[in-house]
């Protein structure tokens, strides 16, 4: 295919795009607009100039912010659009959830404009509460969320063995230095067998990100201290995200296993690549599952570190007896976890597939982008494994 022929496939993907980014953005602002401002409440005209003015400013800066951000590499556009675009979406859906109470409201007899503005303020109120939260919970340093998972091959030599997942740092343009420092010491404190980094470690090039991350760098494990690389760090600069963890002591289970042994017992813990990074076109990356557990022995029980849930399939399929994943951040704000379910099969926490395979999907550590979290709080995962013999006990 010549350029003159790609030209119009380019032009025309452009504006498909644009028109996409058109109605979100216009659904995201004119719907909270019109529920708040003009649509029955009767205010004043100072009243209705001013919010029509702060929803447009919010409607243009927040695509300029996020072009400029993620597209350009700003951080302080990233800053205004990614928060812009997380208000935003709390903001509408408590609008959308306010119209519904106004309809209710309607068929009880309350009329307009007592009813248009009871139902505004209220939204407002709703809104503000769970921006606040959301906030918090982002900001804040993640719980810890302890589950014992039993595993029908695993050896008694190796019960107990505790492996606490990290997921989803997201180290990114809000400078999270010292919420690093404070999560990576909780983490240190838990004393793992094994410790994980389940992917998505950052957002932006190392030398942008590395007074948040280096804090990873003192952690310690009794056995292993092992990373995957997820969707994210393809688009950061993948090799030089392996070569800084490197550094920080990581061992990267870059489609290749460790084996793990205790008291006589052993386990193979294996690690793939993103399902992405095949299309990053970096030479040696690609999920291969197969290449990780290329001479490993059959009988033992495997232990898997991938990125994104869907990735289950191709473990079920290999006899992976449990896979830890992220990606998901639970759908970090709700209701977005009925998209994210439209495409990974699972959301967050254990869950059996397949006969024999368990998947853990944390809701991870940190947030890209808005920095909100709303009923999907973040944690640092602490899994303890139990033997079958053990579990029967």
């Amino acid at each position: 295919m010549t350029r003159v022929e790609e030209a119009p496939g380019r032009t025309r993907r452009r504006v498909s795009f644009g028109l996409v980014v058109l109605v979100v953005v216009a659904l995201l602002f004119g719907v909270p607009w019109w529920l708040l401002v003009v649509g029955g409440q009767a205010w004043s005209g100072w009243v209705v100039a001013g919010g029509t003015v702060v929803f447009l400013a919010g409607a243009v800066a927040m695509p300029w912010g996020l072009v400029l951000g993620h597209g350009r590499g700003w951080d302080g556009g990233a800053k205004v659009g990614d928060t812009l675009l997380g208000a935003a979406w709390i903001v509408f859906t408590c609008a959308v959830i306010g119209a519904l109470v106004e309809v209710g409201l309607a068929v009880a007899g309350m009329a307009d404009p007592l009813r248009s503005r009871v139902v505004a303020v209220g939204t407002v109120g709703v809104a503000v509460i769970a921006l606040v939260h959301a906030y918090y919970e982002a900001m804040r340093v993640p719980r810890v969320r302890a589950t014992e998972v039993p595993l029908e091959r695993l050896g008694p030599g190796l019960d107990g063995l505790r492996v606490v997942v990290l997921a989803d740092t997201h180290f990114g343009p809000i400078d999270r230095t010292q919420w690093s420092r404070r999560t990576m010491a909780a983490v240190a404190a838990l004393k793992p067998d094994i410790l994980v980094h389940a992917g998505d470690i950052a957002d932006g090039p190392v030398e942008r990100r590395r007074a948040q991350s280096e804090h990873m760098g003192p952690l310690k494990a009794e056995y292993a201290k092992v990373y995957v690389t997820g969707n994210h760090e393809y688009y950061s600069g993948a090799p030089s995200w392996v070569e800084h963890m490197a550094e920080l002591g990581w061992t990267h289970l870059h489609n290749t296993h460790t084996v793990i042994e205790r008291d006589g017992d052993r386990l193979i813990v294996a690690g793939v690549d993103d399902r992405t990074a095949r299309h990053a076109g970096i030479d040696g990356h690609g999920e291969d599952l197969a290449a990780a557990l290329l001479g490993a022995d059959p009988d033992l029980p495997v232990f898997l570190v991938a990125h994104q849930p869907k990735q289950v399939a191709d473990a079920v399929a290999h006899g992976v007896d449990l896979q830890v994943s992220g990606h998901t951040h639970g759908g970090q704000i709700w209701p977005f976890h009925l998209l994210v379910r439209l495409d990974q099969p699972h959301l967050q926490g254990l869950a059996k597939t397949g006969g024999r395979t368990w998947i853990y999907t944390s809701r991870g550590a940190g947030f890209w982008g808005p920095p909100f979290r709303l009923l999907a709080p973040s944690e640092i995962t602490v899994l303890t494994l139990r033997s079958a013999v053990n579990t029967s006990a």
